[in-house]
């Protein structure tokens, strides 16, 4: 893939999309690097970043969550570190600490459930994984920034004779202080502290009395601060101390810094993966937040996107609660190019930089809002002619602007681009802009290039509807309300609508009527065709999808009525069942009964047991032989629904039969016509009537008036003979 023109970002508005992805970074380094995301130029490194971004987006919605990864920059430490003797600072060996921790927890996750994040598993593999650098600095400086005491052997002699000596401070000062308030020399306040030193609050009347050194006094002057001379010798021993235990920390600090400066190459992969880690997480927050994808890429030459959304209009559209109008488009080997048109404000060029967009956002390994059923290829190159390019610096006017873009796509165009073109060939005299667009459409088709071109022309929907690999589009427009729909139509040019938005905009009827007489007839006439046909289509679409609507809630109703037939004819025979069981209980009962009355009379047993086993009998024989008569009935009922279906089946191969024999006939009835010049004619499955302006080989020109075109006269049905 080759670089993508900045023209081409700009024109889609690409930095606008790093802007929002850039927000989602939690890194300053994060932040600066998404701004700077360009297209991919290896297919490899690219599938990995969009696979990455995926299971990235994957992980917001199972347990296995993937580890924070904030940290701060450690790049003015990684400079210090390329220059010898230089020593860092304890701020940044606390940098260096936690990248080191949340890199290495990273590495340890990946590993662990590598099966769920293979390529971000891939990413982490390459990486050493080492504790040294945390122990390091972890056995020298604790969590709150200090130096640990047992850091060195003489920092710790150095920490213990400085809490012995300020010991000794505070027990001479707290004599002092004992001794001097018993007198009344000192103040309410009784001691304060001045430059890091306890000192006496003494009124100033009695400061010659108490022995020490003046460090200051207040305000108004009635109150001196003083050092009791006890103290002072334990202060210049602490002084020094303080002093020693500084050239030690930086000696400490000097031999960590030497210990680190070999992994420097470490930290700084540490950093680059973490830096990685964090585009990739904006990413894959950005594609969450309007519901993207990752859809299928394809080998083959196809790009087909369903139920498309511009990103940065659907973002703001959301925030507003605004509908935003989704659009699906395809393009294929079979059908290159698209030429739409429609009136201005229809959302042509939405649909346009849509498409530029998603693809740019592909290629740059961001996912995408489109159906999860979409199929996309990769392009090398994205050339795009969107806006008013007119150039004050240079002196260009639009159109010599545009010719100059022309000369551009001309060079680099071939059947690896994807060209998309605004409002292709205006800035010119129409029918010679027109005619010169004509030929660059040309060109870029017979190159095998794929693109997307807007137009008023009507010259390039002529050329789109002849060529094979090409066709028209427009964008759906209510007549009556002349207000847009936002649906692209593939298969027909659009209307421009222009007297009827005028006549809308207040513009007098019969300004518009003379405006009419004054372009060619055909034209109006063409222009009105064609809105004519956009109407029934609308109107087609409207009347479809309601007996859609109908006939689907018409087998619901259906579908409900025979579950509710089922459940009560299901009720009905076990009402039955339970009846008939009942009668049956009933009659035993009464037998079993008149058995019990005798033997009450008689009291003979043997009788009674008789009669008992005789019942007993008599219900099993039953059993047996409503048993057979089931299975019975069960293979009549197999048999006949059999002979039913190949009744059924033959009915239906001799009807069929019927109708071609019926078919046969009608058209060896029907009497064949020798068409000549100036003959009527349609297509069987057509519409327009045109007319034979000559017949050559068993083939007819037909004129339909503002194009012609050739037919098989076999495919021709006649309308109205030459008189």
């Amino acid at each position: 893939m080759q670089k993508i023109h900045q023209k081409t970002l700009q024109d889609l508005e690409f930095a606008t999309v790093l802007e929002q992805v850039s927000d989602y970074c939690i890194t300053e380094l994060g932040k600066e690097a998404a701004l700077k995301i360009t297209p991919f130029h290896k297919e490899e490194k690219l599938f990995d970043s969009l696979h990455q971004t995926s299971e990235y987006v994957a992980s917001f919605a199972n347990e296995n969550t993937i580890p924070n990864h904030g940290f701060d920059a450690i790049t003015e430490e990684l400079k210090l570190l390329r220059i010898e003797n230089t020593q860092i600072e304890i701020g940044g060996f606390r940098k260096m600490n936690n990248l080191s921790k949340v890199a290495n927890t990273h590495l340890v996750f990946f590993k662990k459930f590598h099966e769920y994040y293979p390529t971000l598993f891939k990413l982490a593999d390459s990486i050493e994984y080492t504790t040294e650098i945390s122990k390091q600095i972890d056995g020298i400086i604790d969590r709150f920034g200090e130096i640990k005491d047992d850091a060195s052997a003489e920092l710790l002699h150095i920490r213990r004779a400085m809490n012995g000596v300020k010991g000794k401070i505070n027990q001479s000062f707290n004599s002092a202080l004992s001794m001097y308030n018993s007198a009344g020399y000192l103040d309410d306040i009784r001691e304060t502290v001045v430059e890091n030193r306890r000192v006496l609050a003494v009124k100033a009347m009695y400061r010659k009395r108490v022995q020490g050194t003046a460090l200051g006094s207040s305000k108004t002057g009635s109150i001196t601060y003083v050092e009791p001379r006890a103290t002072e010798q334990f202060t210049r021993e602490l002084i020094n101390l303080q002093f020693d235990e500084r050239e030690e920390i930086n000696k400490i600090l000097k031999d960590l810094t030497n210990f680190v400066r070999p992994f420097a190459p470490l930290l700084m992969e540490y950093q680059e993966f973490l830096t990685t880690i964090d585009i990739l997480s904006a990413k894959a927050k950005y594609a969450e937040s309007m519901d993207a994808v990752l859809p299928k890429i394809s080998e083959e030459r196809r790009f087909f996107i369903r139920d498309a959304y511009h990103p940065l209009l659907y973002l703001s559209n959301k925030k507003k609660q605004k509908p935003t109008y989704p659009q699906t488009i395809e393009l294929s080997s079979d059908n290159r190019i698209i030429v739409i048109s429609g009136p201005n404000a229809g959302g042509k060029s939405i649909t346009l930089k849509t498409i530029g967009l998603l693809q740019l956002m592909l290629q740059s390994g961001m996912l995408l809002p489109v159906h999860e059923r979409s199929e996309v290829c990769l392009f090398d190159r994205v050339l795009t002619d969107i806006g008013d390019n007119q150039s004050i610096e240079n002196h260009l006017s639009t159109y010599s602007y545009r010719l100059k873009n022309m000369n551009y796509f001309l060079r680099k165009c071939n059947a690896k681009t994807l060209f998309l073109i605004d409002e292709f060939g205006t800035g010119s005299d129409p029918e010679l802009g027109g005619a010169l667009a004509e030929t660059f459409l040309e060109e870029f088709y017979h190159r095998g290039a794929f693109g997307v071109i807007t137009t008023h022309y009507a010259n390039l929907k002529m050329l789109a509807n002849e060529l094979p690999h090409a066709s028209n589009a427009n964008m759906l427009f209510d007549r009556k309300s002349l207000e847009p729909e936002f649906k692209l139509i593939i298969g027909e040019a659009g209307s421009s609508f222009t007297f009827e938005v005028a006549q809308k905009n207040g513009i007098p009827y019969s300004l518009i009527n003379r405006a009419k007489k004054k372009i060619e007839r055909g034209k109006v006439r063409f222009d009105a065709t064609i809105a004519k046909l956009q109407k029934e289509r609308s109107k087609l679409e409207k009347t479809s999808t309601q007996l859609a609507s109908e006939e689907s809630k018409k087998r619901e109703e259906a579908k409900r009525l025979e579950g509710l037939n089922e459940k009560i004819q299901t009720k009905l025979e076990s009402y039955q069942q339970l009846y008939d069981h009942n009668q049956r209980m009933i009659y035993l009962g009464n037998k079993v009964n008149d058995a019990a009355e005798r033997y009450f009379y008689t009291k003979k047993k043997r009788p009674m047991i008789s009669e008992l086993l005789k019942i007993v009998e008599t219900e099993n024989s039953k059993r047996k032989v409503k048993s057979k008569e089931e299975k019975q009935e069960t293979k009549k009922l197999k048999t006949v629904v059999a002979k039913e279906v190949e009744k059924k089946v033959e009915v239906i191969r001799e009807k069929k039969k019927e109708e071609k024999k019926q078919e046969i006939k009608q058209e060896k009835l029907k009497p064949k016509h020798t068409f000549k010049v100036g003959d009527r004619v349609r297509l069987p499955d057509g519409k327009a009537v045109g007319t034979i302006d000559a017949i050559e080989r068993k083939k007819a020109i037909i004129n339909y008036g503002l194009f012609t075109t050739n037919v098989a006269l076999d495919q021709l049905e006649l309308v109205q003979a030459k008189k």
